[in-house]
C-alpha cells in the first residue's frame, strides 16, 4: 500500500510540475497595469530624491562655503543621486518584462536609461572628488564644467519612447494610481 501511495504522489508531483512549466511558458510576465504600477512605484521616489538633490546642488553652488566644504557636499549629493538611480533601476529590473508587444525592449529601455543616469551622476561625483580646493575659482570652474557635462549626459540618457509604442502600456501608465 505504501508503494501505491508513493507512486500516486510521484505522479501527482510530475503532473503539477508539468502544469507549472506549461503555465510559465504562457507569458509569465506581469500585466501592463501591474508593470506600470511597479515602475511608477520605483520612479516616484527616485524623481523626488533627484529633485531634492538638484535643489541642494543649486544651493551648494551659491552658498558661502569653502571649496572643501562644497566639494564634500557635492560629492555626497551626487553619490546620493547615483545610488537613487541604481535603486530605481533595480526596482524596474525586478518588475520583470511586461506582457505586451515589445515588452523586453520596453523594460530594457527603462533599465538602460536609469543606468546611464546613474553613471552620469557617478562620473560627476568622481570628477568633483578629483578637483583640488586650493584655488577657489579653479575649483568652482571645475564644478561648473562637471555639472554641464552631467546635464548633457543626463539629457542624452533620456528614454527614447519612439520605439516603445505599446498602447496597453500607455493606457496602463495613464490609469494606474501609482503613476498619477
Amino acid at each position: 500500500m505504501r508503494t501505491c501511495q508513493a507512486s500516486a504522489a510521484g505522479k501527482l508531483t510530475v503532473v503539477l510540475a508539468t502544469f507549472v512549466v506549461v503555465l510559465s511558458g504562457c507569458g509569465g510576465g506581469p500585466s501592463p497595469r501591474a508593470w506600470a504600477a511597479t515602475v511608477c512605484g520605483a520612479l516616484t521616489p527616485w524623481r523626488s530624491e533627484i529633485s531634492k538633490l538638484t535643489s541642494s546642488t543649486d544651493e551648494q553652488m551659491t552658498a558661502q562655503t569653502t571649496p572643501a566644504q562644497a566639494k564634500e557636499n557635492l560629492v555626497r549629493l551626487f553619490g546620493g543621486a547615483e545610488q537613487a538611480s541604481e535603486t530605481a533601476r533595480r526596482k524596474v529590473e525586478k518588475a520583470g518584462v511586461p506582457e505586451t508587444d515589445n515588452g523586453e525592449a520596453i523594460s530594457a529601455g527603462f533599465r538602460s536609461s536609469l543606468g546611464k543616469m546613474r553613471d552620469a551622476y557617478g562620473r560627476a561625483r568622481d570628477t568633483i572628488d578629483g578637483l583640488g580646493t586650493g584655488e577657489p575659482s579653479v575649483f568652482y570652474d571645475g564644478v561648473r564644467a562637471a555639472v554641464d557635462t552631467l546635464n548633457k549626459e543626463y539629457d542624452a540618457s533620456a528614454l527614447d519612447t519612439s520605439r516603445l509604442n505599446s498602447e496597453e502600456l500607455k493606457q496602463a501608465f495613464d490609469e494606474v494610481p501609482e503613476c498619477r
